[in-house]
């Protein structure tokens, strides 16, 4: 699929199957999430724009690089906040927006009931992260925000995603890159993911 990245490492796939596992209670469910967004966002960031610096070590002047913009890393609640502290490990310095989306489960539409941003994302390297990419509104509805603020380095990171959740981004953002662990077979009824891992956000919160 275009612009989709599925990221096959052996500890990545390792650890998703232990999430899928119905017998993952809540504290571990959320310590291996945790595990899995950092192996993902090496993934995820590759691509991330470095300018040359100098740097002086105890013994010598060398050449080095720093990322040549800000990173802004966007949670979409409630179930994304699982991935939040540990890509913030690794990308200590970056800024954390949030966006809260409600979806209606007859209509399974998104709803925006939070959002707190930085008011102009032009020159920022956008990460937004949730744990499923299912139908595809709250992605959508997450990418109308942050376009509105003008972001134009976006990159989306899933757990897992279903083919008619990508394909519903891709009629709205063909460009966008997603990265995933996997691409399941398809949504149920009640537009959940099959085999998937049930509600990210129950599992996570016990709740």
């Amino acid at each position: 699929m275009k612009s989709v990245t599925i990221i096959t490492h052996p500890l990545v796939q390792h650890n998703l199957t232990r999430l899928r596992d119905q017998e993952t209670g809540p504290q571990e469910f959320r310590r291996v999430l945790g595990e899995v967004a950092a192996l993902m966002i090496y993934e995820a960031t590759r691509s991330f724009g470095v300018a040359p610096v100098a740097v002086q070590t105890p013994l010598a002047r060398t050449r080095g690089f720093r990322l040549r913009r800000e990173v802004v890393v966007v949670p979409i609640l409630r179930a994304g906040l699982g991935m939040l502290d540990s890509i913030l490990q690794l990308i200590p310095h970056a800024r954390v927006g949030f966006i809260g989306l409600k979806r209606e489960e007859t209509t399974l539409r998104a709803t925006t009931y939070h959002q707190s941003l930085p008011p102009d994302l032009g020159n920022f390297e956008v990460v937004l992260v949730d744990p499923m990419l299912a139908t595809g509104g709250s992605t959508v509805a997450a990418m109308d925000l942050l376009s509105g603020l003008g972001a134009k380095r976006v990159r989306l990171v899933n757990l897992v995603a279903a083919p008619e959740g990508i394909r519903r981004v891709r009629s709205h953002y063909p460009d966008l890159p997603i990265f995933t662990a996997a691409v399941d077979r398809k949504l149920n009824e009640k537009g959940y993911i099959l085999p998937g891992l049930g509600d990210a956000g129950d599992r996570l919160f016990g709740v």
